[in-house]
């Protein structure tokens, strides 16, 4: 893992993150700090704001007002390098974004080499170590086209491990899978959290959620509504409008 204070100061920090697209407001003065070695899950209907959020905390998207830290540094501040922050930001998207004519090495080695300046030697030996803790230590000269979906993801997964990310970003990273795949790819995700990765994820699947977050963030409109343990939101929801939101899941046999 990347080095970084080990004061126990928050790895990232959002303060007062206003967002809008067109007129609309789809963040609003959103407060979050996510400590080291944590997972903080991101919770809600479809459209609340939750990939925002993600875009956001890497730069993807540009604030309206607030603004956000990266270990203590101000990340939105004009001055900052946003190419620098992006290479302490790791990110997994719900589409794999591999590039179909390279190799599985070689899409994971891109970046190490490129932006980061490793050596090849360097960069395959991350690699090829990484895809081996994944289960994939077979695949590094297929193409992405000979994968499942689920191999394709824990790819997407190994590429952004690679450059050791001080911050993982995982933005409904189950959501264009089969139901028999999402296990494998969860699994994944339980071993980082062993590892100490620290990790912010928006997802659906609440039994997951409530599994490995340390904290749960339900957000309704752009809004943190409520915040908490695990235990505390799924277990002891304070706001109505979280309890409503639970109830259809459960409903839906997927709590």
């Amino acid at each position: 893992m990347s080095t970084a204070p080990q004061d126990g100061s928050p790895v990232l920090r959002m303060e007062s993150v206003r967002k809008t697209f067109g007129g609309s407001v789809v963040l609003r003065d959103v407060d979050l700090e996510v400590a080291p070695h944590t997972v903080t899950a991101l919770i809600g209907a479809s459209g609340s704001g939750k990939s925002t959020l993600l875009r956001c905390a890497n730069l993807l998207e540009e604030i309206d007002d607030g603004a956000i830290w990266l270990d203590g540094e101000e990340i939105t501040d004009p001055r900052a390098d946003q190419d620098a922050v992006r290479r302490r930001i790791g990110v997994v998207f719900q589409a794999y974004n591999l590039f179909p004519h390279m190799t599985v090495l070689d899409n994971i080695t891109l970046a190490p080499r490129r932006v980061h300046g490793a050596s090849r030697a360097q960069a395959e030996e991350r690699a090829r170590e990484l895809l081996e803790r994944l289960g994939l230590s077979g695949k590094a000269d297929a193409y992405p086209d000979r994968l499942s979906g689920g191999q394709q993801q824990r790819v997407a997964i190994v590429r952004a491990l690679a450059v050791r990310p001080r911050l993982l970003l995982l933005d409904e990273i189950t959501a264009a899978l089969d139901p028999e795949l999402v296990g494998e790819v969860l699994e994944v995700v339980r071993g980082l959290k062993d590892e100490g990765m620290t990790m912010v994820l928006a997802t659906h699947e609440m039994g997951f959620a409530r599994d490995v977050a340390d904290q749960v963030c339900f957000l309704d409109g752009g809004v943190v509504l409520e915040r908490g343990t695990a235990d505390q939101v799924f277990g002891d929801p304070q706001q109505e409008r979280t309890r409503r939101f639970l109830r259809r899941i459960v409903e839906a046999g997927r709590l």
